[in-house]
């Protein structure tokens, strides 16, 4: 529902719940950089959002193609957003080849805001218009609202007696687009202003120009005609109590580590080597120094986990990340953590493959890798987070799961979930579950032998922290005699550990919660399954399915390895199962082998996340074959 009011100056204000925009333009004309200040000032505002970077993998991008277009979308309301928005209200296109990418995905009499500079003749070629063919002039966004407007020229007017050279002044051409937005959806600039002081506190010069563009195309809303003809927008913010900050989903697994090795008493060590897209979580790491964090950026991937393999079995919480061919490479390695039975959290932000694949682009790739990808006999705990904000919880629980069970722990995210943000009510950690370690105490030469391998009733061996009194015992990648730790070749012996080991992770069942519904009602026509980063497409089809009276329910599962207790049952009673997921089908052939049940698959692998029609749609198709 939308109301009108009206400013000093005769210019309608109409409120809204929610929009999607999208800024989209040449992968070196900063749309990330803009898109992320528009997102700082939505949450300092107070408003609700989820936002979708979405960029080439190509250091330099073919400029003025389609292929080099760069977006950054976000969606924000008064009410709970859970996706960036299927469709968008209104797109910044800085060049033809923006609009021509983009344009299949703004709504009918969406409001399209273009650079001209950006249409001229050399552009439209790149883009692919035919020769004579300018979208801008030719009619064919005659369903559209339609605003040229010349950044470039407008931005060198503001700032023409700055001091700085043109290359500088065209790079505040965005801030100029930004003010503009600013204006368009009743947004303060102050946030940008602070932001703009503190980057550029060493070039006063250079931050005053920036700022001098924003209040160009702020006041240009506020003065031009065409604009004051449309209106402005208002979002209301949430009344929410705390304090906020916009986190993504790299720096919220960064955070989790720490605040699961300050809650264990124990020290952090992250083993790495940079790869696209889970690079951020090592820089974030890095700054925290200060906080006894330890970061190694290895030579490689085999060197980062067995660093971090070295950390674990010297005391310290240690962690490893990467993305799928990364965790390739790590996968003898985590053999060797899987035999060690030693605390290591894997963290693999995923991305389109297969090979180099496609870097910058999410896909829920990874999973039968995760579960199954290492020689051997070698079982080990899965989660999966769901938002940028359960990056953080999901990971601060494979740091309890790895502490406290013995064993290495994948942690899977994507690329959609690691750059995109929204905003998270920093935890207290006073409501963070405890993590308990346990050390085996040192020995006393008229003590008992010591046996690294005995294990407590959940087959947890304890920890042997390397220089405790009496604890010296083999290591090794070799197959260990039971309890002793010695090496051993026997069959039996062999049979025996395996089993064991499998146990072990099998019993993790007992400490992780039971399988809840997200949404609908317990038992029904169609249960939605997902798992990762489905989760916001998945709950806001399901919630309008829900509102069309369907009789459908969503549950969404953080434990991959083992499945919670109760997930048999649940499945059971749904007449339908259905499973999205960014890939060709994996957590599929893990339900149907597991529970014997045959759901219906809807896979995606085009690079790109869910969205919500694209689920609601399946869920009455499926509905209606019922």
């Amino acid at each position: 529902m939308t109301d009108t009011k009206t400013t000093t100056k005769q210019v309608n204000v109409t409120s809204k719940t929610s929009v999607s925009v999208l800024f989209a333009g040449d992968s070196g004309d900063g749309m990330q950089l803009t898109g992320t200040q528009f997102a700082n000032t939505v949450a300092v505002s107070g408003s609700d959002l989820n936002t979708f970077p979405n960029f080439p993998s190509e250091v330099r991008a073919p400029a003025g193609t389609i292929a080099g277009v760069s977006g950054f979308q976000l969606q924000f309301g008064s009410k709970p957003v859970y996706t960036p928005g299927a469709r968008f209200d209104v797109m910044i296109a800085m060049n033809s080849a923006a609009l021509k990418a983009n344009l299949k995905d703004l709504h009918r009499g969406g409001i399209i805001i273009a650079g001209t500079e950006g249409f001229d003749e050399k552009n439209l070629r790149l883009a692919g218009y035919p020769q004579g063919a300018n979208p801008l002039e030719d009619g064919s966004l005659s369903n559209y609202i339609v605003f040229p407007v010349p950044v470039l020229q407008l931005t060198r007017e503001a700032l023409k007696d700055c001091g700085l050279n043109h290359k500088e002044i065209d790079r505040c051409k965005n801030m100029f687009v930004l003010g503009l937005l600013y204006w368009l959806y009743s947004l303060p600039i102050d946030t940008t202003v602070e932001m703009l002081h503190a980057k550029f506190r060493k070039n006063a010069q250079l931050a005053e120009a920036n700022i001098t563009a924003i209040k160009a195309g702020y006041f240009f809303g506020d003065e031009t005609e065409i604009f004051a003809n449309l209106g402005r927008f208002d979002i209301a913010p949430q009344k929410q109590r705390g304090v906020y900050r916009r986190v993504t989903g790299n720096e919220a697994c960064a955070i989790a580590l720490t605040a699961a090795a300050k809650k264990a008493g124990l020290k952090l060590f992250l083993g790495s080597y940079p790869i696209t897209p889970a690079t951020e979580i090592l820089q974030t790491l890095a700054k925290m120094k200060k906080w006894g964090v330890k970061t190694f950026q290895a030579e490689d991937e085999i060197a980062g986990i067995v660093t971090s393999i070295g950390a674990a079995y010297g005391g310290a919480l240690a962690a490893t990340n990467t993305s799928g061919p990364g965790l390739a490479l790590k996968t003898e390695a985590l053999g060797l953590a899987v035999i060690l039975e030693i605390p290591l959290v894997v963290i693999n932000v995923q991305r389109g493959g297969p090979s180099t694949g496609l870097p910058t682009k999410p896909e829920q790739s990874d999973l039968l890798m995760a579960m199954y990808g290492r020689h051997g006999e070698a079982p080990l705990p899965i989660v999966a987070s769901c938002s940028p904000v359960d990056c953080f919880y999901t990971t601060y629980e494979a740091a309890r799961i790895a502490v406290e069970h013995m064993t290495p722990v994948i942690c899977l995210s994507d690329g959609y979930l690691a750059l995109s943000s929204e905003p998270w009510k920093v935890e207290s950690p006073d409501n963070l579950c405890e993590i308990k370690p346990r050390f085996q105490p040192e020995r006393n030469p008229e003590d008992p032998a010591y046996l690294p391998y005995k294990r407590d009733e959940r087959h947890v061996r304890s920890w042997a922290i390397p220089g405790t009194r009496g604890l010296e015992h083999r290591i090794g990648g070799l197959e260990k005699q039971h309890e002793t730790g010695n090496v051993s070749h026997d069959p039996e012996n062999h049979a025996l550990m395996t089993k064991l080991r499998a146990e072990k992770i099998a019993r993790i069942a007992e400490s992780i919660p039971l399988q809840t519904i997200d949404n609908g009602p317990e038992k029904g026509d169609l249960l939605i399954l997902g798992w990762g980063s489905s989760y916001g497409a998945i709950k806001t089809a399901v919630e309008q399915a829900l509102a069309e009276g369907l009789s459908v329910a969503h549950a969404h599962l953080r434990y991959l390895n083992p499945f919670p207790k109760n997930l048999g049952e649940m499945l059971g009673n749904f007449k339908k199962v259905l499973i999205p997921e960014n890939n060709n089908g994996q957590l599929i052939h893990l339900i149907r082998d597991t529970f014997l049940i045959a759901p219906e698959g809807f896979s995606k692998v085009k690079g790109l996340p869910f969205n919500e029609m694209e689920i609601l749609a399946k869920i009455t198709d499926l509905i209606k074959e019922h």
